[in-house]
């Protein structure tokens, strides 16, 4: 395992178990809208580092482990960090965008990081094969649309208690940061580009005619 993969993780397990032990931690540095508009930007950070508990935090650094490597194999140490922090912004920064009106919303853990990891190697790698309840073996790209339209429908319907709407902004940040730094998926990886774009497009349709 690199070296970064394991201290983003250790990070995570760290400050997940400190916030399993104290609750005043844990409520500090969360994800709260009412928060976050008071002034406390930290959370946008700090909320993606702690979870609700130990299986929440065994899946997200599972996930994070099977796909950082494709991540840092094309876009170096530097660039997999830019990915996983501006994902995890960016998908707080978009669940702040359809919450802003829930004073008391809160959320925790790194699944917009993880999001973002996990589509920016699917750009990267696009034939990548993934295993959906690690027995189907199904074309990652197949499994990206999908989630981000299952995506849009968990936040029109809020059927559950899953922050999708983080998933939604973490997976467009390793999507856009991916382009950003690497350009030539564009040309390289053209059709990948635009069908993944295509679930984003349609969030902000939706969203324009206030149908989300």
């Amino acid at each position: 395992m690199n070296m970064i993969t394991l201290t983003i993780i250790a990070i995570n397990v760290i400050l997940s178990i400190k916030g399993f032990n104290d609750a005043v931690f844990f409520e500090k540095y969360k994800f709260n809208i009412g928060a976050i508009q008071r002034g406390e930007k930290i959370r946008l950070l700090t909320s993606g580092f702690l979870h609700v508990d130990v299986s929440h935090l065994f899946l997200n650094m599972l996930t994070l482990y099977f796909f950082a490597d494709v991540v840092i194999h094309y876009l170096g140490n530097i660039g997999f960090v830019l990915v996983y922090l501006g994902s995890l912004i960016l998908g707080n920064l978009v669940s702040l965008f359809f919450h802003k009106k829930e004073y008391y919303y809160s959320a925790v853990g790194a699944s917009g990081a993880v999001m973002g990891v996990l589509y920016a190697s699917i750009l990267l790698q696009p034939d990548m094969m993934l295993g959906l309840f690690f027995l189907i073996p199904i074309p990652a790209y197949i499994f990206g649309i999908g989630y981000l339209l299952y995506s849009i429908y968990g936040m029109k319907n809020r059927m559950d208690n899953i922050g999708h709407d983080a998933h939604f902004g973490g997976a467009m940040g390793g999507y856009f940061i991916t382009l950003i730094i690497n350009p030539w998926v564009i040309t390289q990886h053209t059709l990948m580009t635009i069908l993944l774009v295509i679930p984003i497009i349609i969030l902000f349709v939706l969203q324009r005619k206030g149908k989300l």
